[in-house]
C-alpha cells in the first residue's frame, strides 16, 4: 500500500514539473493564469481512469484512490498553521493597529457564508428542487476558503450521506481561482484610472515571473532560516519532521477517541492537528526551543502541502457530475463574484483607514481564490509592501483562524442536520456585527473614493507607511 502511495505522488510529482514547464513556455497558459498545481490536477484528470486511462494511479474496488489524499493533505497543512516563532506584541496595540484588517477580513469570509447560504434557500431551492442542501454552503468553502476548505467542509458533508460534496467543492475552488485572478486584474486596472491607488500611478501589469512562474536571480529569496545545525540535521528535515509529528499525534488521538469514545462526536482530523500542532510549538517554547522553529520555513511546508492539495483535489473532480450541476454552479459562481466587488466597493472603501483598494483587493483575491492571488494582485499596486497590507493581516489571521475553525466544523453539521435558514441568519449577525463594532470602535471614512486620507498624507509627506 506505500508504495502504491507513493507512486501516486511520484507520478502527481511528475506532472507538477511538466505542469510548470509548459506553463512558463506557453503564452495562452500564462495568459490563462493557470497555477501549476491546477494544470498538474488537470494533466492528471485527462490522463487518469476518466479519460486516456494511461496513468498507473492506484485503483481500488470503488475506482481511483486519488480522492482518498486530500483529507489528509490537509490535516497535515492544518498542522503547520500555528506552528514556528511568533514576535509578541500586546493585545492593545494589536487592536489598534489591525483592528480594521480583522474585521472586515473575518466578515468578508463570514458573510460569503452567510448570504450564500441565504442565496441558496432563497434563489437556488426554488429554481433547482432536487439540489442538496448543503450545495449553497460549498461556494464559499471553494471561494473565500480553497482547496483546504472544501475538503474539510465537503468531507462532513460526504460524512452525513452526500457523496458529491468534495467534486463540487473542488470545482467552486477552481472556478474561484481563475475568478480571483481574471477580476481582480480588471479591478485592479480600473482602480488606478480612477485614482483609487496610492502607491503607483498607473497598473504596470504583473511581472513576467509571476507569469513565466520562474524567478530571475534579482528576485530570489532565501525559504527562510536554518535553525538547527546540518551537522546534525537538515533544518528543512526538522521542519518537516515537527509538521508529521504533529499529524501522528492527531492521528493517534482520532483512533484513540474512536476506540475508547465511541459515543464522542466525532472531532475533525484536521481540528485535531490544528491543535497538536499548537500543542508541539508551546511545548519546544515551554522547553526554549521555540525559537529553532522558524515560521517562513514552516509557512513553505505548509504552502508545498497546499500545491499537492490542489492537485489531487482537481484530478478527483468527477467530470460527469460536474456538467449535471452546470447551471446551479455557474449561477451560484456568478453570485459569489457579485459579493466580493460589492464587498470591496461598498465596506472596503469606507471601513479601511489607509490604502482601502490596496487592502481591498488583496482580501477578493483571496476571497475568491487562494491568499497567494491575493498577494499577486497587491505586488501591482504595492510592489514595495509600504501598505503593510500583508503584516496586518498576518497578526489579524492568528484570531481569524481558530474562529473559521470553529465555523467549518460546526455549520456543515448543521447543514446536513436539515438546518439552513437558521445558520445562515447566525452567520448574517455575524458579519453585520462585525462592521457594526468596526464603525463604532474605528469609525468609516465618509470621503470621496478617490481621496487621500489623512494619516495617507502623512504617509505620503515623510515617505513611511502610517502606523495605523
Amino acid at each position: 500500500m506505500f508504495s502504491d502511495c507513493l507512486l501516486d505522488f511520484g507520478l502527481m510529482s511528475l506532472l507538477m514539473v511538466l505542469a510548470h514547464l509548459l506553463r512558463a513556455r506557453i503564452k495562452l497558459l500564462q495568459e490563462l493564469f493557470l497555477p501549476t498545481p491546477i494544470l498538474a490536477g488537470f494533466l492528471a484528470l485527462l490522463g487518469g481512469a476518466q479519460a486516456a486511462n494511461i496513468l498507473p494511479f492506484h485503483m481500488s474496488e470503488k475506482g481511483p484512490t486519488l480522492e482518498q489524499y486530500p483529507p489528509h493533505l490537509v490535516a497535515l497543512l492544518f498542522a503547520t498553521l500555528l506552528m514556528g516563532k511568533r514576535v509578541p506584541t500586546s493585545t492593545r496595540q494589536t487592536i489598534d493597529r489591525v483592528g480594521d484588517t480583522f474585521f472586515y477580513n473575518f466578515a468578508a469570509e463570514i458573510g460569503q457564508y452567510a448570504l450564500s447560504l441565504l442565496f441558496g434557500v432563497l434563489i437556488l431551492t426554488p429554481m433547482f428542487p432536487a439540489l442538496h442542501p448543503g450545495f449553497a454552503l460549498l461556494l464559499p468553502a471553494g471561494f473565500a476558503g480553497g482547496y483546504g476548505s472544501v475538503t474539510v467542509v465537503g468531507g462532513i458533508l460526504r460524512e452525513h450521506g452526500w457523496d458529491e460534496a468534495l467534486t463540487i467543492g473542488y470545482t467552486f475552488a477552481t472556478i474561484g481561482l481563475w475568478v480571483g485572478v481574471a477580476g481582480g486584474l480588471l479591478l485592479v486596472n480600473v482602480a488606478a484610472r480612477l485614482g483609487w491607488t496610492r502607491l503607483v500611478s498607473s497598473p504596470r501589469g504583473l511581472p513576467p515571473s509571476l507569469k513565466s512562474g520562474f524567478l530571475p536571480e534579482k528576485e530570489q529569496s532565501p525559504l527562510g532560516r536554518e535553525t538547527v545545525s546540518a551537522m546534525a540535521f537538515d533544518s528543512l528535515a526538522w521542519h518537516l519532521a515537527l509538521a508529521l509529528s504533529a499529524y501522528a499525534f492527531a492521528s493517534l488521538a482520532d483512533r484513540c477517541l474512536q476506540t475508547h469514545v465511541p459515543q464522542l462526536p466525532g472531532i475533525p482530523l484536521f481540528a485535531l492537528a490544528l491543535l497538536a500542532g499548537a500543542i508541539l510549538q508551546k511545548g519546544l517554547d515551554l522547553l526554549r526551543l521555540g525559537r529553532y522553529v522558524d515560521r517562513t520555513t514552516m509557512a513553505h511546508v505548509g504552502s508545498s502541502i497546499s500545491d499537492y492539495l490542489i492537485a489531487f483535489g482537481v484530478a478527483s473532480i468527477k467530470v460527469s457530475l460536474v456538467w449535471e450541476h452546470a447551471w446551479p454552479l455557474l449561477i451560484l459562481s456568478l453570485f459569489g463574484v457579485v459579493y466580493s466587488v460589492g464587498l470591496l466597493w461598498f465596506v472596503g472603501r469606507k471601513i479601511f483607514r489607509t490604502y482601502w483598494f490596496e487592502r481591498s483587493i488583496f482580501v477578493y483575491g483571496w476571497c475568491t481564490g487562494v491568499v497567494a492571488t491575493g498577494i499577486a494582485l497587491l505586488r501591482i499596486i504595492d510592489p514595495q509592501g509600504k501598505s503593510r497590507t500583508l503584516e496586518d493581516y498576518g497578526q489579524a489571521y492568528v484570531a481569524i483562524c481558530p474562529l473559521m475553525v470553529v465555523v467549518m466544523i460546526v455549520v456543515p453539521a448543521w447543514v446536513a442536520a436539515g438546518h439552513r435558514l437558521l445558520p445562515a441568519l447566525v452567520l448574517l449577525g455575524v458579519f453585520l456585527g462585525c462592521l457594526t463594532w468596526s464603525r463604532c470602535w474605528f469609525g468609516w471614512y465618509k470621503g470621496p473614493a478617490d481621496a487621500i486620507r489623512d494619516a495617507e498624507k502623512r504617509d505620503l509627506l515623510m515617505g513611511e507607511p502610517p502606523s495605523c
